[in-house]
């Protein structure tokens, strides 16, 4: 993940200012923008409308119907951990929730919902390096983890040494591609909303973004889970995640076992993780109602949120490997449209980077 972030930094800043450099203001003064518009801009022909709508249908798929899913799973499982809630019974609150602001168009509540995330975001953090704090003795060790796991295969994974490397290859790239976005395409439409002097300069916000998701949060999240269950013969130490633990809960027991209490840890990540995937699935939904509208129109949008809203549930009551698996296989289909078209217009990056001496 700390490699794929290394060179996201520098794709996502082609990305933003490809981004800036090709938006278009519609005539209700909205702005329009996105992998569509720059790929179009890379090649005007036949080709370029096919991958443009090759990219379309891969981001509708991977954002507004996938994502959707893997958002509401982790939002299920994590208050049926910490409340005991069933996961259909969350999954349905968070479906009409989101019918709401989807179709209803009350944007009230996802402005409150976003309003929220900063305030949840520094609680997180907080506690994440007071666990650390308390752990500070196991940090050289749980570094060593990382990089013993990575090259050397376990007991609980099985296989050899190429096996072993080839799964922490494949997962990483997965998870950091699925956690900062770099080369997917979809942090695109967000960035061609901004208002900046130059488009460099929103590339730079691109990159800082990159680097606080992975080399922060994520970081700081693994550190977190490795040197409370796994170092120094933590309670995960000889069994592994395997031993009847998801993914998806491994953080809410490692802070209640840091803490010795493991109510407050489920409670207080549930919560914070709650208010990350919900204002998630709300940007992920718009990105993919702007690339279901270039396939079909606007008017054709409702049949989209009606779909988006079914995925909502659905993914709250589907197993989270599946889920996961689905997601991944859409998010890589969508990183090849975009990724062509960044090669194609890198003349235009070249020339936005050495914008920066002009300032």
């Amino acid at each position: 993940m700390w490699v794929i972030a290394f060179f996201g930094m520098a794709t996502i800043y082609a990305e933003a200012v490809l981004a800036q450099e090709t938006k278009v203001v519609g005539a209700d003064g909205n702005v329009m923008g996105g992998p569509v518009y720059y790929i179009k801009r890379a090649f005007n022909n036949k080709f370029g409308k096919f991958l443009a709508g090759f990219f379309a249908v891969a981001c509708t798929l991977a954002l507004g119907f996938m994502g959707a899913m893997v958002q509401s799973n982790s939002i299920a499982g994590s208050m049926e951990t910490a409340f005991s809630i069933p996961t259909w019974v969350v999954g349905l609150i968070l479906a009409l929730i989101c019918a709401v602001i989807f179709i209803g168009g009350i944007k009230r509540i996802a402005s409150v919902a976003e309003k929220i995330v900063p305030i949840m975001a520094i609680i997180y953090l907080v506690i994440g390096f007071i666990v650390l704090g308390i752990n500070v003795t196991k940090i050289p060790e749980t570094f060593g983890l990382i990089f013993k796991y990575a090259f050397m295969p376990h007991a609980i994974i099985g296989g050899t040494i190429g096996f072993a490397i080839k799964e922490a290859i494949s997962q990483g790239a997965k998870r950091g591609l699925f956690s900062n976005e770099a080369g997917m395409g979809s942090t695109p439409h967000a960035h061609a909303q901004a208002n900046v002097e130059k488009p460099h300069d929103q590339g730079v916000v691109a990159m800082i973004g990159v680097f606080i998701d992975t080399f922060i949060v994520l970081t700081m999240t693994a550190l977190v889970v490795i040197s409370t269950l796994y170092a120094g013969g933590g309670p995960l130490s000889e069994v592994g995640a395997a031993a009847g633990y998801s993914n998806g809960t491994l953080m809410q027991l490692a802070v209640g076992t840091a803490f010795g209490n493991e109510a407050f840890g489920n409670i207080v990540i549930a919560i914070c993780l709650t208010f990350f995937a919900f204002t998630t699935i709300i940007s992920w939904n718009f990105f993919g109602k702007l690339n279901f509208q270039h396939l079909f129109g606007k008017k054709a949008t409702i049949v989209y949120s009606i779909l988006a809203i079914g995925f909502v549930f659905l993914g709250s009551v589907l197993k989270i490997d599946l889920v996961w698996e689905l997601t991944d296989m859409f998010n890589n289909i969508m990183v090849i449209p975009n990724v062509i078209a960044l090669f194609a217009l890198s003349a235009i990056v070249v020339k936005a980077v050495k914008s920066r001496k002009n300032k």
